[in-house]
C-alpha cells in the first residue's frame, strides 16, 4: 500500500493472525449479544418509558426545562458567527455539483471551532450544550446537509463522545485538544456483511505485547476518507488473561496498514466523505483502547443515546426550509384564479409541514434540554426523536416536491439555467432519505425502542416465556409477575384523561384548548400499555417475532411523545416569548393530525395483513412468483451482492486525504 502523507511506511514484525471468518451466529445468539450490550439499569426517571407503561408523567417534562443563561449567551454568540459563515462562505450548489466539500470550507469551520462544539473548553472546545449543538447542526445542515453530516459524525458518534464518557484522563488529554481544532474523526462499526447485527463482526484485534494488531474491512465509514482519528470496533479473541469480545479503539488514520480503498457515492449527500477502510496488521497501542475488552458495543450504544439527537436536529432544519419554500412559492404560484396555497389540496400539505416542523422542534429541544440537565434517562426519548424526525422530515420534503410540481422534480441548476430561482427541492428529498437508515434504520429503531418499552415486563416475566428456563425458574417468574400485574393492571382502567378538568393550565384564556389533547395522550398511553400486555399474553415467547406489531406500538408511542412535547413547548412560548398564540395554534393542529394517525395505528394493531404478508414472502423467496418478473430487463451490473472482505494487504490505491 502507499504510505499516507502523515507517516512514512514502517516495517513491523508480522503477527500471526488467526483465520478470521464471519462468525456463525444463530438468531438467539445474536439477540443475546445485543442484550448484553444494553444498558440494563434505569437509575433515573424516563418520561417515554413511563408512557409505554401507561403512566403519563407530565411532571417529568412540564414545566419545560430551561438552559442556564451563560449557556444561552455562549450558544447564541457562536450561532451568530456560524450563520455569517454559512451565508458568506458555503456554496451549496458547488458542493452538489462537484460532489465534494471544498477544503477551505472545512478549514473555515475548524477556525470557527465547529469541530469542538461539544468538547469541553478546558480541551480547547466550545463547550456548547446539546441544545445549542443541535441548533448549530440545524443551521449548517440547512446550508448543506453533507456539512451537517460531517460535523455530526465527527462529534456525535466519532472519537470525542466515547472519550468524554469512557476515556481515561490520559486519552482525553492526548486526543481532545486535537479533535477540538484540527483533527476530524470517524466511527467504524459496519462491515460489508455486518450492519445492525454486530454479533457477526469479523474485524479482529489480537494482543501483541503493548499493542493490538487490527485486521479487517469496514464499510460506510462516514468521514473516513478525510479522518485523522478513528473509533474502530474490533473483536478481541478470548485467551488467557483476556476477556475478549467486541472492543473499541482509537486508531490514527495515518497508521501503516490503514487504507481507504474507495470513496463511496450516494443518491444524496453528495459531499459526504464516506469510504471503505481496510486494516492490515495495523498496530494500535493498548493505551488507545477505550474501556475494557468486550465493552465496545456498550460504548457504541451509550454514545448513541444522545448522539442520535444530531439527526433530528438536521431534520428540524430541513422542515424549516421546506416551510419557507412552501410559503413563498404557494403565495405566488396561481392556479384557477388564486394562489395554490388557497386550494385545499395544497393547503393541507402546508399545514402538515408547519405543524410537524413545530412538533419536531419541540421533541428535539425537550430531549436535548433533558440531556443537558441529566436528571432523566433519555435513551428512549432520543431514539423516538431520531425515528420520528427521520420519518416525518422525509414526508415533509416529499410534500414540498409535490407542492412545487414539475419544478420540485427539476434540479436547482436546471431551474437557474432557464432563469428561475434555483430551489433544490429534489436535492433535499435525496439528502434526507438516508436519515431513515443512518444510525439505526427505522426497522431497527422500532425493535430497539420496543425492547426498552417492554423492559419492565421482561424484568418480571421474562423467565416465564423463556424456553430455556427450568420449571422452577418459571414458577418463580410466575409468582413475581402475579404480584407486579396485580398492582399495575388496575391502574390502566381509569386516569386523569377521563376527567374534563384535567390539565386545565393548557387552556388559558384567549388561546385554543390543548388540555383535551393531553387528556387524549393520557388515555391513549393506558390503551397502549393494555395492548402491549395483551400481545405478550397472547404470543409470549413469539412476541419478538411480531416485528410489524411492535413497530406500530412504537409509532404510537412516538406520536404521543410528540404531542406531549408540542403542548409543553406551546405553553413555554406562551409564557416566555411573543409567539404563544401561534404556538398554541400549531400545537393544536399537530395534535389533531397526530390523533388521526394514532387511531389508525391502534386499529392496525389487530386488523392488518401481517399473516398473509408472511405467506407471500415465503412464496417470493421460494420462487412461486418469478413469472411476475417477466417482461423486463435488469440494468444491474455483474458482481457479488456483498463484496469480499477477507483480511489481507490492500491491493488498491489509498484515497485517504487529510485536510490541512
Amino acid at each position: 500500500m502507499s504510505a499516507t502523507p502523515h507517516q512514512p511506511a514502517v516495517t513491523q514484525p508480522a503477527v500471526t493472525q488467526p483465520a478470521v471468518t464471519q462468525p456463525a451466529v444463530s438468531e438467539r445468539e445474536a439477540r443475546q449479544v445485543a442484550e448484553a450490550a444494553r444498558e440494563q439499569d434505569w437509575r433515573k426517571p424516563s418520561f417515554a418509558k413511563e408512557l409505554f407503561l401507561g403512566r403519563f408523567r407530565l411532571d417529568l417534562i412540564h414545566p419545560h426545562p430551561m438552559p442556564a443563561e451563560e449557556d444561552v449567551q455562549r450558544g447564541e454568540e457562536f450561532l451568530a458567527k456560524l450563520r455569517d459563515f454559512c451565508e458568506t462562505r458555503i456554496d451549496s450548489a458547488r458542493i452538489e455539483r462537484e460532489a465534494r466539500i471544498p477544503d477551505e470550507v472545512i478549514n473555515g469551520l475548524k477556525e470557527l471551532g465547529a469541530l469542538g462544539m461539544k468538547i469541553d473548553t478546558k480541551y480547547g472546545g466550545l463547550g456548547l450544550t446539546q441544545v445549542y449543538y443541535n441548533k448549530a447542526l440545524a443551521l449548517v445542515g440547512s446550508a448543506n446537509p453533507a456539512l451537517g453530516a460531517l460535523l455530526s459524525a465527527h462529534q456525535s458518534i466519532g472519537v470525542p463522545q466515547p472519550l468524554k464518557i469512557f476515556g481515561t484522563q490520559e486519552q482525553k488529554d492526548a486526543f481532545l485538544p486535537r479533535l477540538a481544532r484540527t483533527d476530524i474523526s470517524a466511527f467504524l462499526l459496519t462491515e460489508p456483511d455486518v450492519g445492525s447485527d454486530p454479533a457477526r463482526l469479523a474485524t479482529s484485534a489480537v494482543r501483541d505485547g503493548d499493542d493490538y494488531v487490527l485486521d479487517g474491512v469496514k464499510l460506510w465509514t462516514t468521514n473516513g476518507v478525510v479522518a485523522d482519528l478513528l473509533v474502530v470496533m474490533a473483536r478481541v479473541p478470548k485467551s488467557e488473561g483476556h476477556k475478549g469480545g467486541i472492543t473499541a479503539f482509537v486508531v490514527e488514520a495515518a497508521s501503516e496498514g490503514v487504507t481507504v480503498e474507495n470513496r463511496n457515492a450516494f443518491m444524496g449527500l453528495r459531499g459526504l466523505e464516506n469510504g471503505v477502510t481496510r486494516f492490515h496488521q495495523v498496530r494500535v497501542p493498548a493505551a488507545n483502547r477505550i474501556g475494557p475488552e468486550g465493552a465496545g458495543l456498550k460504548i457504541a450504544l451509550t454514545t448513541l443515546n444522545t448522539g442520535r439527537l444530531s439527526l433530528p436536529a438536521m431534520c428540524v432544519g430541513a422542515g424549516k426550509w421546506c416551510l419557507k419554500i412552501a410559503r413563498e412559492w404557494s403565495a405566488v404560484r396561481e392556479q384557477w384564479g388564486k394562489p395554490v396555497a388557497h386550494h385545499e389540496a395544497v393547503g393541507t400539505k402546508i399545514s402538515f409541514i408547519a405543524a410537524t416542523t413545530f412538533a419536531l422542534e419541540a421533541v428535539l429541544d425537550l430531549s436535548s434540554q433533558m440531556a443537558d440537565e441529566d436528571r432523566n434517562d433519555i435513551r428512549i426519548e432520543a431514539a423516538l426523536a431520531k425515528l420520528f424526525g427521520s420519518e416525518m422530515a422525509w414526508l415533509m420534503a416529499d410534500e414540498l416536491v409535490q407542492i412545487r410540481g414539475g419544478r420540485g422534480f427539476e434540479t436547482a441548476d436546471s431551474l437557474a439555467a432557464r432563469g428561475e430561482r434555483a430551489v433544490p427541492a429534489e436535492q433535499i428529498l435525496r439528502d434526507l432519505r438516508i436519515n431513515r437508515i443512518f444510525e439505526g434504520s427505522t426497522e431497527i429503531m422500532h425493535l430497539l425502542i420496543a425492547r426498552e418499552a417492554v423492559d419492565a415486563h421482561l424484568s418480571v416475566a421474562g423467565d416465564l416465556i423463556d424456553p430455556d428456563k427450568s420449571l422452577s425458574d418459571k414458577a418463580k417468574a410466575g409468582a413475581s409477575a402475579g404480584v407486579f400485574y396485580a398492582k399495575w393492571l388496575p391502574k390502566l382502567v381509569a386516569g386523569p384523561g377521563q376527567l374534563p378538568g384535567s390539565y386545565g393550565e393548557f387552556h388559558p384564556a384567549g388561546h385554543v384548548d390543548l388540555s383535551g389533547h393531553l387528556r387524549y395522550v393520557e388515555r391513549a398511553a393506558r390503551k397502549l400499555a393494555r395492548s402491549t400486555f395483551y400481545a405478550m399474553s397472547r404470543w409470549q415467547g413469539r412476541m419478538e417475532t411480531k416485528q410489524a406489531f411492535l413497530g406500530r406500538i412504537v409509532d404510537i408511542g412516538a406520536e404521543l411523545f410528540a404531542m406531549s412535547a408540542a403542548c409543553v413547548r406551546a405553553e413555554l412560548l406562551r409564557t416566555t416569548e411573543a409567539h404563544g398564540r401561534e404556538a398554541y395554534q400549531l400545537a393544536d393542529v399537530f395534535c389533531s393530525q397526530s390523533r388521526v394517525r394514532v387511531e389508525e395505528l391502534f386499529g392496525r394493531l389487530w386488523s392488518n395483513t401481517d399473516d398473509v404478508d408472511r405467506k407471500v414472502v415465503k412464496g417470493v423467496l421460494g420462487g412461486a412468483y418469478t413469472w411476475l418478473e417477466d417482461g423486463i430487463v435488469d440494468p444491474s451490473g455483474d458482481g457479488p451482492w456483498i463484496a469480499d472482505a477477507t483480511p489481507g494487504a490492500s491491493e488498491k490505491e489509498n484515497v485517504h486525504r487529510p485536510i490541512r
